[in-house]
Order: structure tokens, then C-alpha cells, then sequence
């Protein structure tokens, strides 16, 4: 039976984030489902100047990607589908990683408002107990954020903001090793492997080139 990881993309900015996390589960030979919020397609396009739509998805999310897709594993649910796969419990996925997450997404989750597939395939993974991965990239915040963040953990979800650690690369990391670590840590959360980062040794300076 076909277990997918379902990816939510909401509107905020570091739709980069995102595609570095899709990317390293193909790479893991997993397959994906991917939710992306009407918002963030107004990201994806300003951030990378490509669209995602509905009827070309396929071909845009290849070259969002930078990769061919013809043997990937990837469905893709439009974001005003609620009567799609992912928004039923019935329905078998291993679990959902919701990256970048907006202030909007994380409180539509949150309080179970189910305002399009991406906050009701979160809440349907948070209710079947199933791992959910919250990427918040927002700074600063403020207390109703993290109120909402709070809620989100309690109800048994990762919040796993977009905090990229230097410890592999120095302090003259690129954006795409940057991206990557953030990346890295969604995959190690879920408990899929990958090798976006180098771990920590224990020993100053081990980790870099």
C-alpha cells in the first residue's frame, strides 16, 4: 500500500525550504503528496519567478525543483480540494511536514479551523497521531503566534522553526547549505535519512571541508 508523506506549503516566505524537503524525500525513494496554499503560489512565483498551477503542476513543480519528475512518486492535491485523499483519516499516509509555515497556517491548525486542504490534512494527521512538522519561519513573533505554537506542540506536532545551524559549513555558508541544514532536520524529525547536512562530531572545526 502506498504511505505517503504529505508537504503542505503555505504562504510564507522560504518556499526554498520547501522544495529542499521534497527533494530529499525522492531522494529517500519516498514517496510524496504535496499540498500547496493559493498563498504560497504567490510565494513560489515571487521567490523563484516560476508558477505552480493546478493543470501544469507536474511541469512547474519540475522546474521549481530543478529536476525531471518522470519516475518520482508525487501526487498533488489543489489547495481547495477538501474532498481530496489527504483530508480523510482513512486515508494512508505516514505523516506531514507543513514547511514553510505562515502565522496564518499554524493558527488555522491550531484551533482545527480547516480553512483548506493544508490545515485539514495537518489536523487529520495530528488526530490519527501520525508525526506533523511545523516549520515556522515568521520573526519576530508575537504572543498569539506563540500561543498558537504552544497548542501545536501540545497536540503532539514538531515545531521546528527555520533556524539554520553553522556548525557544518562556518560562517561563510551558502543559502543552499543554509537551506539544507533547515531541510535536513524536517527529514531527521520524520525519521527519513538523508545527508543534506554534515552531523556534529564533537570536535571544533571537524564538520567543515
Amino acid at each position: 500500500m502506498r504511505r505517503p508523506w504529505v508537504v503542505g506549503v503555505s504562504g510564507a516566505s522560504g518556499t526554498p525550504y520547501a522544495a529542499a524537503v521534497i527533494r530529499g524525500l525522492l531522494d529517500a525513494g519516498e514517496p510524496v503528496d504535496l499540498v500547496v496554499s493559493r498563498a504560497a503560489r504567490l510565494t513560489i512565483l515571487d521567490e523563484t519567478g516560476g508558477p505552480l498551477r493546478d493543470a501544469h503542476w507536474r511541469a512547474d513543480l519540475s522546474g521549481w525543483l530543478g529536476r525531471e519528475l518522470t519516475d518520482a512518486d508525487v501526487s498533488y492535491w489543489p489547495a481547495g480540494d477538501l474532498a481530496a485523499g489527504p483530508s480523510s483519516g482513512s486515508y494512508p499516509v505516514r505523516g506531514m511536514a507543513v514547511v514553510p509555515a505562515s502565522t496564518a497556517a499554524c493558527a488555522g491548525i491550531a484551533i482545527g479551523l480547516s480553512k483548506d486542504l493544508l490545515q485539514r490534512a495537518a489536523e487529520v494527521n495530528l488526530k490519527e497521531r501520525r508525526p506533523v512538522v511545523v516549520v515556522p519561519r515568521e520573526t519576530p513573533v508575537t504572543r498569539s503566534h506563540l500561543e498558537h505554537l504552544i497548542a501545536l506542540h501540545d497536540a503532539g506536532a514538531v515545531v521546528l522553526p527555520a533556524s539554520p545551524g553553522f556548525y557544518g559549513a562556518g560562517a561563510a555558508a551558502s543559502a543552499a547549505q543554509l537551506i539544507d541544514f533547515v531541510a535536513g532536520k524536517v527529514l531527521d524529525a520524520l525519521k527519513v535519512e538523508h545527508s543534506l547536512f554534515r552531523r556534529w562530531s564533537g570536535e571544533l572545526g571537524a564538520a567543515r571541508p
